[in-house]
């Protein structure tokens, strides 16, 4: 028997599918900005096979997102720990010895898992496990959460398991993000403001402890803080991106004509706004900030009127995943943070945080689609 439908108003459809049309609007226009990102690279690879490897990941990951959109978000709380679990393995295995062969060091990380045919990165997969399983536990802890002891010290030690884990291949900024998507669930559930405080200024201290433990980490800052006085190896990344951005003034320089991505490392990636800012002016910009403000608006628009605490909790950190990671990446890219190595959400190249965003958006889309359904679930709560 299908479960009764509540009173509510028809219009409530419109949100799942704008959100469907900006996700796939964003996939779209991150391809063609793959392309051209590398349309003038020589030694970086050819611009059409890169553009071709990120649509066969944007096909998965729309084909993920088709099938978790017509399945009840409900299923992902009942594996909420196993999928945790899964993911906690995975990440051993980058720093495991003797798995040098599966997880190869790359740039002087092991970020990697290199399974033949599937090749992933683990730390992409844990954005989404703490999110499920952080809703997942302030949905069973209810008013608990508000407890120290109680609430927020069972999430403290999920997440900082899956964090540590990511820390040490090593990868500072994905164990900031991910601690910082798990907290705001565990805040949106009720958690009190004072013990976030504390916690802040508990992680402020330890991230700056881990930046003055790595050379690199400590010349971004120093970039950041003191461009004038950072080295050249050091601050020609950020130079280089706001030249581009500025480079480009309104209506930008043409699709593939620009010049900054040739001394801009990782243009098709890590620094893909400052390429859109070049190629595409303000009016790219402007596109790219009032797509991802759409996102976050229908996001938090769906997590409002979300049928059980569960589904609410669920959206928030899913909204936040793709907002606060693209407002990073773009952050980083106008230099008003230190150099993360984020990538933008649907856009940028890397096909692991490519299908998980989607995956992730089909959770949100079927969290819209199930409201006033009435579930056990839910009515359970």
């Amino acid at each position: 028997m299908s479960a009764p439908v509540a009173r509510h108003p028809g219009e409530l459809r419109w949100e799942t599918r704008l959100l469907t049309v900006v996700t796939a609007t964003m996939v779209v226009f991150g391809i063609a900005n793959t392309y051209g990102a590398l349309s003038l690279q020589t030694g970086s690879g050819d611009g059409a096979g890169f553009a071709l490897r990120q649509l066969v990941g944007a096909l998965f990951g729309l084909l993920g997102l088709s099938v978790v959109s017509r399945i009840d978000y409900h299923l992902w709380r009942r594996f909420a720990w196993p999928f945790l679990l899964f993911t906690i393995v995975v990440l051993l295995i980058p720093i495991l010895p003797g798995t040098e062969g599966i997880a190869p060091r790359i740039n002087g990380a092991r970020r990697w898992v290199d399974l033949g045919p599937v090749n992933f990165q683990p730390s992409e997969v844990a954005r989404l496990a703490v999110i499920i399983w952080c809703a997942a536990l302030a949905a069973k802890k209810g008013v608990q959460v508000r407890e120290f002891k109680k609430g927020v010290l069972p999430f403290l030690v999920g997440i900082g398991a899956v964090a540590l884990l990511i820390l040490g291949q090593p990868n500072l900024s994905m164990a900031v993000l991910v601690t910082l998507l798990g907290l705001i669930v565990v805040f949106s559930a009720g958690a009190k403001i004072g013990h976030f405080i504390l916690l802040g200024l508990g992680g402020l201290l330890l991230v700056f402890e881990k930046i003055q433990g790595a050379q690199y980490r400590v010349a971004r800052l120093t970039t950041f803080l003191n461009p004038g006085e950072a080295t050249d190896a050091a601050g020609m990344q950020i130079h280089q991106s706001l030249v581009g951005i500025g480079s480009g003034r309104v209506l930008g320089v043409g699709f593939g004509e620009g010049q900054q991505k040739l001394f801009l490392p990782y243009a098709y990636s890590d620094f893909i706004f400052s390429t859109i800012g070049e190629e595409w002016g303000f009016l790219g910009v402007l596109l790219v900030v009032i797509l991802f403000g759409l996102f976050l608006w229908l996001g938090m628009r769906i997590a409002r009127s979300a049928p059980d605490p569960f589904g609410q909790f669920l959206a928030v950190g899913i909204t936040a995943m793709i907002g606060i990671t693209a407002v990073m990446h773009m952050a980083v890219s106008l230099a008003m943070m230190p150099t993360t190595g984020l990538t933008l959400p649907f856009m940028s190249y890397g096909r692991s945080s490519l299908i998980i965003s989607l995956v992730a958006t089909g959770i949100l889309i079927n969290i819209g689609r199930m409201r006033g359904r009435i579930t056990r679930e839910s009515s359970a709560e």
